[in-house]
């Protein structure tokens, strides 16, 4: 499956991921972004409310944003698939390339401080 549906994002470190809840309503979060050739990657933690809805419904629309979270740019529907083992590892050191003091640094800190699992998400357009 390749994800050239995606390639607006590329330039956009940031995307407005939106969930849905269990009654259809959308929720809106800015998360970061990352590319591994035709792979996109995003993470959460296990307690996040968006990691609660994504177990629920995998199906999201993403679009470019601001690191505040206003959209700049048309929303692609996309599936998110929870990563593990090998691919969570290739997703988390392409998520710290991307974002060299927020991603490597700074977030994964924060888990760890919080005691946090971090959970690794691939998108699917």
């Amino acid at each position: 499956m390749t994800n050239e549906t995606l390639d607006p994002l590329r330039q956009t470190k940031t995307v407005l991921l939106t969930t849905y809840k269990r009654d259809g309503t959308p929720i809106a979060t800015p998360v970061s972004i990352a590319f591994a050739g035709d792979r996109a990657f995003f993470r959460t933690y296990d307690k996040a409310w968006k990691a609660k809805r994504l177990r629920n419904n995998p199906n999201v629309e993403v679009a470019p944003s601001t690191g505040g979270g206003k959209a700049t740019g048309p929303a692609i529907h996309a599936q998110a698939r929870l990563l593990d083992g090998a691919d969570a590892k290739f997703a988390a050191r392409s998520l710290a390339g991307r974002h060299r003091v927020l991603q490597a640094v700074l977030v994964p800190a924060f888990h760890r401080l919080m005691r946090y699992r971090t959970l690794h998400y691939e998108l699917f357009a």
